[in-house]
């Protein structure tokens, strides 16, 4: 009797647990299937609003441009033609169609790195004919390695500490070279630059290695008309940062690696996820989408190695705090510069900035934070000016402000080069004569050929957009890593201080990575659209 109970019991017990799985499996499954629905319906939202805004750009206008003042030259129109004639030929020419086949596909890894190193070299030349010294921000943090007991030097650092983080970076350089010459820090920003992209290369090697060509063809391009290489400041040098942790995650997650190698690899991810949040805080938002995918992506799997987890977590947790405890104690105890932190802006100020004119950099309100002494007051200042703007927008108002901030946030494939005015001195206008005159003509304020540089660049953009936008077929986890990365920067800079494609630079990774792993999508979802019915 004991026995068929047992029995009984068992059968029963076992029902109920394979119903109890199945009931939350299929809940787990459903509600996994929503997240990613929601990440992806999120991300089209705004990249949409992206995609729009810079494919109207008043970059584009041809000839006299009214918005910008600074029109295209001939130099424009024989690049269009040039490109309008090699568009013709492999129309209508198979000879060349296999000619340019050959060197563009069949020899792609050869004539993908030899297009990569000629970027290189093309930003080795640009830097030694147009290096400057540079205004604003970067030139507060620069002159306190040659003059840190300046009153003014010492009142910028104590209004601005976020910027103490690149400040001992920099001076890290300048004990090794023992230099603080600009073209010397434009050369380590063009060093800096490149390995993210080497870095973006490996990541790409791990997700599909047969991508890679295609993704030194779009590194190559992005690193020639890349001209922010001459500003070291946060956005050039936390790139790499963000490059390095994205890699080491691919490596633990993408990969057949031993285990070891996977656990020695999260060391630094945490160390570069903290010294990208000690240059440029807002530099973690892609580890954030990063965490969030893995949570979700849990739902779906119905068993985990939960210590092998619990031991990467722990790793993780050890190795980001040791480092953020460590960066931050180099910062509390350096005495290169006398830092009075009372006198800091306060957070809350750079989304009260982010309410002002076109969504960035309010002088006014600058200015306010300087002149009031206690901290109470600078942040009561900011909180009623956010009271006020938000009240006099309206609800549609502020729908309207986030629209067009969105826009001015994204659109610009410059990434906001000149944006600010003229950061580089008046005295290194372009020159006259010579091939040195010829290039700072297409990147100084006051050059002859700015507005060529704007529209070859926008319509790089637009393409680099393109192949984001159209691989909407493309639902890979690392696909919602990098467009959850994209939608987390911005709405981050719908909120803080925008304003200018110039925050976006921190992100290129995420637009890099996703434009060439969606590549072949894209383009077969484009021929389906446009071209072969």
């Amino acid at each position: 009797m004991i026995r068929k109970f047992e029995a009984i019991f068992i059968n029963y017990s076992g029902v109920i647990l394979n119903t109890y799985y199945i009931v939350v499996g299929d809940i787990l499954k459903k509600l996994y299937n929503f997240n990613t629905r929601a990440i992806k319906s999120i991300f089209y939202l705004l990249f949409t609003l992206t995609f729009l805004f810079s494919l109207t750009s008043p970059n584009l206008i041809l000839g006299d441009n009214n918005v910008t003042k600074i029109g295209t030259t001939a130099f424009t129109t024989v690049i269009l033609f040039i490109f309008a004639l090699i568009g013709l030929l492999l129309y209508l020419s198979s000879k060349f169609r296999k000619f340019c086949k050959w060197i563009f596909i069949d020899n792609r890894w050869i004539t993908s790195g030899c297009c990569l190193l000629l970027a290189v070299l093309i930003q080795i030349i640009f830097i030694y004919l147009t290096h400057s010294a540079i205004g604003f921000d970067v030139s507060g943090v620069h002159q306190g390695m040659t003059r840190p007991n300046d009153v003014e030097i010492v009142g910028y650092f104590s209004v601005n500490p976020n910027n103490l983080g690149i400040f001992l970076f920099q001076t890290l350089f300048k004990n090794i070279f023992h230099s603080t010459s600009w073209e010397l820090f434009e050369f380590i920003t063009m060093f800096l630059v490149d390995l993210a992209a080497i870095f973006n290369l490996f990541s790409i090697a791990i997700i599909d290695k047969t991508k890679v060509p295609i993704g030194m063809y779009i590194h190559a391009i992005w690193l020639a008309t890349f001209p922010a290489i001459l500003v070291p400041y946060t956005d050039t040098w936390a790139i790499q940062f963000v490059a390095i942790y994205i890699f080491c995650y691919c490596g633990i997650t993408y990969t057949n690696w031993n285990k070891f190698i996977k656990f020695i690899l999260v060391i630094p991810l945490g160390i570069s996820l903290s010294a990208g949040y000690f240059i440029k805080p807002s530099t973690i938002i892609p580890m954030i989408a990063i965490i969030i995918i893995e949570l979700i992506h849990l739902l779906k799997k119905k068993q985990h190695q939960w210590l092998w987890l619990f031991l990467l977590c722990i790793t993780f947790i050890g190795s980001t705090g040791g480092s953020y405890y460590q960066f931050n104690k180099i910062i509390k105890t350096q005495n290169y510069v006398r830092v009075y932190t009372f006198r800091a802006k306060p957070m809350i100020h750079f989304i009260n900035m982010g309410l002002s004119n076109d969504g960035g950099y309010n002088a006014k309100d600058s200015f306010k934070m300087v002149t009031l002494i206690h901290k109470k007051d600078r942040i009561n200042y900011s909180v009623n000016s956010i009271h006020k703007r938000l009240h006099k927008m309206g609800f549609g108002g502020y729908l309207a402000f986030l629209l067009k901030k969105h826009g001015n946030n994204t659109s610009d494939g410059t990434f906001a080069w000149l944006r600010d005015g003229d950061f580089v001195p008046m005295k290194h206008s372009p020159e006259k004569k010579g091939i040195r005159g010829k290039i700072q003509n297409f990147f100084y304020l006051y050059g002859n050929n700015v507005g060529d540089f704007r529209f070859l660049t926008q319509i790089w953009w637009c393409i680099w957009l393109g192949l984001i936008f159209f691989a909407w077929k493309d639902d890979r986890k690392i696909t919602q890593v990098m467009r959850l990365s994209l939608v987390g920067g911005f709405i981050f800079l719908l909120i803080f201080e925008g304003g200018r494609s110039r925050y976006l630079i921190q992100f290129l990774p995420a637009f890099l990575i996703l434009a060439t792993c969606n590549f072949e999508t894209s383009i077969h979802q484009v021929k389906s659209l446009f071209v072969w019915k």
